[in-house]
């Protein structure tokens, strides 16, 4: 056995796109949001170790944009409920965290898509018989 292991073309795009896919998806399903923040965390932290550059970039800048607006909702969520009051505070902050997310977000995907991607060959450590 030569030790080499194979990502294949498919499996970097895919990667790739994955962070912004559930990230569009957990601010479409408003109740998912909470728990894609806490899982975010462990997708965001296998992808970014991934061999490929190019899926590491597209990662990166998936967590920018949604742990950016998760993070000003912490800052200005209280003073932006407070203006409207009500659901409509509320409503206000989903419309944020959607316009910041999700038309980025389906353009990254959709560059993701688009993008050549190659097979990639990777060392692996040897195994100890």
């Amino acid at each position: 056995m030569d030790g080499k292991s194979t990502i294949a073309a498919k499996d970097s795009c895919r990667a790739a796109q994955t962070f912004n896919l559930l990230s569009i998806t957990a601010v479409l399903v408003a109740p998912l949001l909470l728990l894609w923040i806490a899982v975010s965390i462990f997708v965001y932290a296998l992808i970014a170790h991934h061999p490929n550059v190019k899926v590491a970039t597209y990662n990166r800048w998936a967590g920018y944009r949604f742990y950016g607006s998760a993070g000003s909702m912490m800052v200005f969520g209280s003073p932006i409920y407070h203006v409207f009051g009500n659901w409509h505070g509320l409503l206000a902050l989903w419309i944020i965290m959607f316009i910041v997310v999700v038309p980025w977000g389906i353009w990254s995907v959709i560059k993701a898509g688009k993008e050549e991607w190659l097979e990639m060959r990777i060392g692996t450590a040897p195994s100890v018989v």
